[in-house]
């Protein structure tokens, strides 16, 4: 049976774990914009315009807009920043050898309102766990 995570992995998963708890505040932000952009949108039925008619932002309905639609790129942002934070899931699920129903729960967290706030700082603390458990010896880098 394969021992996971690997000694030589560590400092992978660990550059990893940096870049997943930037990306998981970064789209954790842009999805609650998200959430209040799809309540404007869907709510009020006005998107959020920059640089129109009406001013530096307005709130226009969608077919009004002339300027740039920041709510389409709240939209296109989120998406992008979320298959970032999804990558670096898929790394650290598989250098440590965790369950596909644990990638799984954790990817919820760019969907999930304030999940990945959440998994910000729990998601270190398991992978520092499971590294101290199975290498003892190797100083835990919260240290």
């Amino acid at each position: 049976m394969l021992e996971l995570p690997k000694k030589e992995d560590l400092p992978r998963i660990r550059n990893t774990v940096k870049v997943y708890k930037v990306s998981a505040i970064i789209t954790g932000s842009f999805l609650l914009l998200l959430c209040l952009m799809m309540v404007l949108r869907y709510v009020l039925g006005v998107d959020i315009e920059m640089a129109g008619p009406a001013g530096f932002l307005a709130l226009t309905p969608k077919d009004m807009i002339v300027g740039t639609n920041i709510s389409t790129a709240i939209l296109i942002i989120h998406g992008w920043l979320y298959v970032l934070y999804l990558g670096c899931d898929f790394v650290i699920w598989r250098l440590m050898g965790w369950s596909f129903g644990k990638f799984l729960l954790i990817a919820l967290g760019g969907i999930i309102p304030l999940l990945s706030f959440f998994f910000e700082r729990s998601v270190p603390k398991q992978v520092e766990e499971a590294i101290a458990l199975k290498h003892p010896t190797i100083e835990l880098a919260t240290k």
